[in-house]
């Protein structure tokens, strides 16, 4: 007999192997009944019975049609959640086979966990895919580029409503622990099928997940047990060598802990890292330096666009205690003829962005001086990415952009083809700030054609390097080098 749209996508929860076995089949189907409407079930020709997501969007079709939501992105993506929750086991389920995987081993554990988020959808690979990713090869290495098309459209319904709708402080933010299992509302993310690994770490319990958007692989976000500021101290260093203590694989950084040099969301202590060898990784140490005090720590700048020490060791007190000793030196450390300067009018400056790996036997931790000051000439930052280079990317670069991997904006997808459209002589719209880079690559391209959009790419990946030099403290000059110098020596 053929099955209709919720008896297959029963089979599909079942066939999971995660949640239910055949006996709950009807239990199933009577779920999903309540969730979608008994009507309009009819299995649609032309659609896999063997992909669960495929069966879950004709599922939320048949709501529609049934009246159990609005054709709106806000309520599909709700029930879209609630159907793939099916799919997942409970929290507490969750972290016992993460625990047992761990003791065969760390990768283990996690290749479980980022398998089951992306199998629930939990994770948007097919948004992701959608992103554009390219290198380009720089001074520093080659640089990684996003440009970012895989967050969700804004619903039009959802705004306008959002606008009537009474203002709720639950949760706080996006990343409390609160989102596991929140169904979600109108301009908030539905996290029904969302699960959480609590971690502990240094007398607290934390929280280990994948963010949704991964901009790399197995991009793992880790939250404090409550909702705090971002702050950078003793601790954070401790934090983070005590994650890649836990999992070997994964880098493991933070946010600074400051307006303009920090992140996107500051309310809220975390750390990102993941199975990734990001492009900052990749460069060597230029300079060594000792570091006065602790003689088991290797310390040097590392050759990169910003302004990095590179600290190695194998006792992690020893490195918690020697970048203390920097972020504190930084923190009260001014050079007025480089425009460096701890605070003015009472108002801190310096943090730094710390990222930690463990690699050959050994932990490494980088430091990068962060100076978060503006002035009439840089009215967003004067370690910011600058006027003339913001038509790329204006926004803060934060950690995952300090260590290489940029994530531009969707908007560039569009207006880079017409920027190559005006290199190539042919009509265009081209933005007008874009008009003063493209003119200067028109000059300059001496291609066929068919090779004006890589030439493109590669142009914008080396604006990218240029971001990075702006946002650096101590420049890649010969004035910029001597003042890191002067720093590294008061250490």
């Amino acid at each position: 007999m053929t099955q209709n749209l919720a008896e297959t996508f029963a089979d599909l929860v079942i066939g999971c192997g995660r949640t239910y076995s055949a006996m709950d089949k009807l239990y199933l189907v009577n779920r999903i009944y309540a969730l979608s409407g008994e009507e309009h079930q009819d299995f649609p020709a032309g659609i896999s019975d063997k992909d669960i997501l495929q069966v879950r969007d004709h599922l939320l079709q048949t709501a529609v049609a049934n009246g159990k939501i609005e054709d709106s992105l806000t309520d599909k993506e709700i029930l879209g959640s609630e159907l793939m929750a099916l799919t997942v086991p409970k929290p507490s389920t969750v972290n016992h086979i993460f625990w047992e995987k761990y003791k065969q081993s760390p990768n283990t554990a996690t290749d479980y966990f980022f398998n089951l988020s992306k199998a629930s959808d939990y994770i948007k690979t097919k948004a992701i895919a959608k992103n554009i990713a390219f290198q380009t090869k720089t001074d520093y290495g080659n640089l990684e580029i996003t440009i970012n098309l895989s967050k969700p459209e804004k619903d039009p319904k959802a705004i306008a409503a959002a606008g009537r709708q009474a203002s709720t402080s639950y949760p706080l933010c996006q990343l409390c622990m609160e989102n596991e299992g929140y169904s979600g509302r109108l301009g908030y993310p539905a996290r029904a099928e969302h699960r959480i690994v609590r971690l502990p770490l240094n007398h607290e319990t934390w929280g280990f997940q994948y963010s949704p958007y991964a901009y790399f692989n197995e991009h793992a976000i880790f939250i404090a047990p409550v909702h705090r500021p971002m702050h950078i101290d003793a601790v954070t260093i401790n934090n983070l060598l005590s994650i890649v203590t836990k999992f070997p694989e994964y880098t493991v950084g933070s946010n600074a802990d400051l307006p303009i040099v920090g992140g996107s969301i500051l309310s809220h202590d975390h750390y990102q890292g993941g199975r990734h060898e990001f492009p900052m990784a990749k460069a060597a140490v230029e300079k060594t330096f000792a570091l006065a005090g602790f003689p088991d720590v290797s310390a040097g700048i590392v050759k990169w666009p910003m302004s990095v020490i590179r600290l190695a060791g194998k006792d992690q007190d020893d490195l918690v205690k020697a970048a203390a000793h920097i972020l504190d030196s930084w923190r009260h450390y001014s050079d007025e003829s480089v425009d460096v300067r701890a605070e003015s009018q009472g108002v801190r400056h310096h943090t730094v962005t710390p990222i930690a790996r463990f690699r050959d036997n050994q932990f490494e931790l980088d430091l990068v001086l962060r100076d978060n000051q503006t002035s009439s000439q840089y009215p967003d930052g004067i370690f910011h990415p600058h006027q003339d280079v913001q038509h790329i990317k204006k926004e803060n670069i934060g950690l995952i952009e300090v260590m290489g991997l940029a994530i531009l904006p969707a908007r560039l997808k569009t207006e880079l083809a017409e920027v190559v459209k005006f290199v190539l002589g042919q009509d265009n719209q081209m933005a007008d700030y874009h008009r003063p880079w493209a003119e200067k690559l028109k000059a300059d391209f001496t291609g066929k054609a068919q090779e004006a959009d890589d030439y493109v790419l590669q142009a914008t990946g080396r604006v990218f390097a240029r971001v990075l030099e702006d946002a650096g403290v101590f420049k890649r000059n010969a004035e910029g080098q001597e003042a890191f110098d002067r720093f590294i020596k008061q250490l």
